[in-house]
């Protein structure tokens, strides 16, 4: 096992330039989201040789723009599913009681009964809340870890989102699922771990001409470019898989999310979860994160053509968000009240026609003609368990010499048990520090070496300035972009990263 999970530009620099002596790796993994960096570890666990290649940055697609929640797989399970329902539940648990517990937490969702909502919906609710129980149970997840559901009065529904509708409340049907503090956070975790079981993680390398035996990288910042040999190469790239394999067909869904101040929503302390007028089973949600937000989502809507780097919301799916959460509102919202907006692309396997919310969120492990071993579809909560069906598929098409799969009771990095030490008492630490770094918060602070290391990169942000300088010292963060738009998520707010820039260049600079 590596000594350090410290991932910066000498690192970088280092481990690139250790690619041109011609040596073979035993995997490849092309795209640094959530589920090439899960490979990664995997494979690294497992004894393997790895190399993980990003052309922009750790998170940089998809795996920031989710939710943010784990989820047990209800949905799943209403449509008949039962397969993908009971796995995220499993893997729901895993993260939340073994990988990662201080990432994820139990999240409040509320429902309010209120006049428009049938005496069937309200049943469908109250049996699927009910079946959501169930496989939390089925899955050994402890009621410590996620409550049970249970209906409670209009007195405790409007204590948990104050600006809920008090006219005709009946109070509401509460149940909880699982929240990331963050997915880009997810995402550099795994990928931090990796590189603690050997692998080598590299971000702004481009991968190209990629066959079952080689792939050429470019650095990025350099243009410099070299031929890898390795035994098996994985194409992680999710909605950008076709471009590394052409034989791949996808149809990207755009969901969509509204930021807020939390204040726009009364400071609420449970997602208000909103049902579609005329759907059954869809909901909107408006959930309480980090720095004092809400996001309000979530859209799912067909996104032919070109995949952009970045996809922007529609103005009909703005539309869509405020017009459902208003049902449910005692003041309605406009678009004054919106403080940013994100999207994201589902990388789903084309089936066909239908709508894109209809579509099967299970994955696939494909052998393109070239030989590169591929893996489409999916979702952020099945991530691991994704991850060793690849690596299991590599160890058998190419006969490599692995051990069993570990990461099911693989400690992140930040969990109680990993071995990266403390080193003084996390109690001296802001909770949203520790929030966001767990057991690893106290080196956040002990090994800054900037100065008014406690202090917020600016005021009114929940954030110090020793997360700026870890996330270039540790986290991989080699731009001012990395730290604002992935490892903390203030560029979310124009507002916010306007007054957090300079701190961000002034860390990078530090640091060169």
């Amino acid at each position: 096992m590596s000594s350090t999970t410290a991932l910066n530009a000498s690192r970088r620099a280092r481990e690139l330039a250790a690619l041109t002596d011609g040596t073979t790796v035993d995997l490849i993994v092309i795209g640094g989201g959530i589920t090439g960096a899960g490979i990664a570890l995997d494979a690294a666990s497992r004894g393997l040789s790895v190399v993980l290649v990003e052309k922009h940055d750790l998170a940089f697609g998809t795996s920031r723009w989710s939710s943010k929640l784990v989820h047990g797989g209800l949905r799943y399970l209403a449509t008949g599913n039962v397969g993908i329902a009971r796995r995220s539940a499993v893997e729901r648990g895993i993260l939340m009681t073994r990988n990662g517990p201080h990432l994820v937490r139990a999240m409040p969702q509320l429902v309010p009964l209120l006049p428009e909502m049938t005496a069937a919906s309200r049943a469908l609710v109250r049996f699927g809340f009910a079946a959501g129980d169930g496989l939390r149970k089925l899955a050994g997840t402890p009621a410590a870890t996620l409550p049970r559901s249970r209906r409670i009065d209009a007195q405790r529904a409007v204590a948990l989102a104050p600006t809920v509708r008090r006219d005709g409340l009946d109070g509401g049907l509460l149940a909880y699922d699982g929240q990331l503090v963050d997915d880009a956070r997810l995402v550099t975790a795994v990928a931090r771990t990796a590189a603690q079981h050997g692998a080598r993680i590299l971000t702004r390398v481009a991968a190209s001409d990629a066959t079952r035996t080689s792939v050429t990288l470019t650095d990025v910042q350099t243009g410099e470019s070299t031929d890898v040999t390795a035994r098996a190469v994985v194409n992680a790239t999710g909605v950008w898989a076709g471009e590394v394999d052409d034989s791949i067909r996808l149809r990207p869904s755009r969901g969509t999310h509204l930021v807020f101040d939390a204040a726009a929503f009364g400071n609420p302390t449970a997602a208000l979860t909103v049902p579609i007028p005329g759907e059954i089973n869809r909901f909107v949600f408006a959930m309480p994160e980090q720095l004092g937000r809400v996001y309000l989502g979530l859209t799912d809507e067909d996104a032919p053509g070109p995949i952009p780097d970045v996809p922007h919301p529609t103005p009909s799916e703005v539309a869509f968000l405020l017009d459902t959460v208003n049902t449910a509102l005692d003041t309605a919202l406009g678009h004054d009240d919106i403080v940013g907006a994100y999207a994201g692309l589902r990388p789903l396997i084309d089936t066909g026609s239908g709508r894109t919310a209809d579509v099967s969120r299970e994955h696939a492990v494909t052998e393109s003609p070239s030989g590169v071993i591929s893996v489409i579809g999916g979702k952020l909560t099945e991530y691991r368990y994704m991850a060793e069906d690849v690596v299991d598929r590599a160890v058998t098409l190419r006969g490599l010499t692995a051990g069993v799969c570990r990461t099911r009771n693989l400690p992140l990095v930040g969990a109680p048990s990993n071995p990266v030490a403390t080193l003084r008492s996390p109690a001296e630490l802001p909770s949203s520090l520790v929030a966001r770094y767990g057991a690893e918060a106290p080196n956040v602070i002990a090994q800054a070496g900037c100065e008014r290391p406690t202090d917020a990169v600016a005021d009114g942000i929940d954030v110090t300035r020793a997360e700026f300088e870890y996330a270039v010292t540790h986290e991989g963060a080699l731009t001012v972009e990395d730290i604002l738009d992935r490892r903390t998520r203030i560029g979310l707010v124009a507002g916010d990263r306007s007054r957090a820039e300079a701190a961000a260049a002034e860390m990078l600079a530090a640091a060169n």
